[in-house]
């Protein structure tokens, strides 16, 4: 697997991350080590989780990997704060102190003593953004943690934040932005994608089968032991309206011999500023169909045929210059 740099950053990541936002929850501890193993041996090294997911038991069961199968030596870990997740539901707080002992929690759940790659996860507007930004620049200061991110933040946002970080020596500048991206959900290229390439950051796509409509798998109707039979895609786009896009990638991954997954996949991991396509894989077995998606090279042809088939509108002021 390729090592990539994340924006203009010396933080270098395998170029598809592996996602475990499933753990604890829909995956156990066997699955998640099978799926570590298989991702470290095709050559990842970017392995993406936060304080949330699983209510925390991701982070634990990670720990426990790295402590007895995989060495931490050996991999990026990237971590999130600032959601906490409750039985009444999501709990939003980017505060200094909240994002600080989620962060230690982190740690201590993670087994090791800091983070390659520290996201504030999502917006908070009850709190100002100095606070939130100061959380990072004590992050790194104190060795906690080597880079920092934020996940889920527009355009706007991300150059207020970046420009921020910018502005006095020795704060920690924003390295990589997590954000939903996919051939069936291109809207952050109006705005987020332009200004992490003016700023230098990394883009690091989550959802990157569209809540799995890209594989195909919903053409015939949603099946039975899918998420979104149950209720857990929040992230699902709509397959009637994506059927286009969904049948172009059909077609070439049938004129390609391979699968849609790879397809998707590849089309998305060698978009402009992208860093690594997030996998969140339920099983080894949907995890090793999207691994396979690394050896393969779009032609140019067919990148460009998804590329016009799945173009968002983008309106004014880009169509009048």
């Amino acid at each position: 697997m390729k090592q990539r740099a994340v924006g203009r950053s010396g933080l270098k990541v395998s170029d598809l991350g592996l996602g475990t936002m499933t753990w604890g929850m829909e995956t156990d501890a066997d699955e998640a080590a099978a799926q570590l193993v298989a991702f470290h041996d095709a050559g990842g090294t970017l392995v993406d989780t936060a304080a949330s997911y699983g209510y925390g038991e991701s982070e634990s069961i990670l720990g426990h990997l790295i402590t007895d199968v995989v060495p931490r030596a050996d991999l990026i870990i990237a971590s999130k704060a600032g959601i906490t997740r409750t039985a009444e539901g999501r709990i939003v707080d980017a505060s200094r102190g909240a994002l600080l002992r989620q962060l230690d929690a982190s740690l201590r759940k993670l087994a090791t003593d800091y983070l390659d790659l520290w996201y504030v996860h999502y917006v908070d507007d009850t709190v100002p953004f100095e606070e939130t930004l100061a959380a990072l620049d004590f992050a790194v200061s104190s060795g906690r943690v080597r880079y920092v991110g934020v996940s889920n933040y527009g355009g706007w946002r991300l150059g207020r934040a970046a420009a921020w970080q910018q502005a006095v020596p020795g704060r920690a500048p924003i390295v990589a932005n997590q954000v939903r991206y996919s051939l069936v959900d291109r809207g952050i290229e109006r705005e987020v994608i332009p200004a992490a390439a003016a700023l230098g950051i990394g883009v690091f796509p989550w959802s990157p089968l569209g809540g799995g409509v890209l594989s195909g798998k919903y053409r015939g109707g949603v099946p039975s032991d899918s998420r979104a039979a149950i209720g857990h895609r929040p992230d699902l786009v709509s397959p009637d309206s994506a059927a286009g896009i969904v049948e172009a990638v059909a077609t070439a991954a049938e004129g390609l011999a391979t699968s849609p997954v790879a397809v998707a996949l590849a089309w998305l991991r060698d978009r402009p500023g992208v860093a690594a396509p997030i996998l969140g894989a339920r099983t080894l077995g949907q995890l090793t169909g999207a691994l396979a998606s690394d050896a393969l090279e779009l032609p140019h042809e067919i990148a460009s045929a998804l590329d016009d088939v799945s173009a968002p509108p983008v309106g004014y002021p880009e169509d009048v210059r």
